[in-house]
């Protein structure tokens, strides 16, 4: 089993920046890709960033060039930086990760922290 636990989240300006992160705990040997989502009020969650375990990265259309993913091997964690916040960022993110045994693939899910950006 894997277990998230996504910190980082909450109230902040637009414009300003925030940093949040997701650390994995649990009885595994290795994750796969892990990735970002964030759910805004009424809307369906969306893919924000993902990272391979080659550290290969992509993003939403809506946050390329503001926001970057970056992995910790060592401490099964990723990050997320998120600068030039905007109002259309808020929402619940969400961290995931998948893992694959044999045959089968697994996706695990955070609780969520909550980014609030004011205009």
């Amino acid at each position: 089993q894997v277990q998230l636990v996504e910190s980082g989240g909450g109230l902040v300006q637009a414009g300003g920046s925030l940093r949040l992160s997701c650390a994995a705990s649990g009885s595994f040997l290795r994750l796969g890709d892990m990735a970002w989502y964030r759910q805004a009020p009424g809307n369906q969650r969306e893919l924000v960033a993902r990272i391979t375990r080659e550290s290969a990265t992509n993003y939403a259309d809506s946050v390329r060039g503001r926001f970057t993913i970056s992995r910790d091997f060592a401490r099964n964690a990723v990050h997320l930086q998120m600068n030039t916040l905007k109002p259309e960022d808020t929402g619940v993110y969400y961290c995931k990760a998948d893992r694959d045994v044999a045959d089968k693939h697994y996706e695990y899910w955070g609780q969520g922290t909550r980014v609030t950006v004011s205009s």
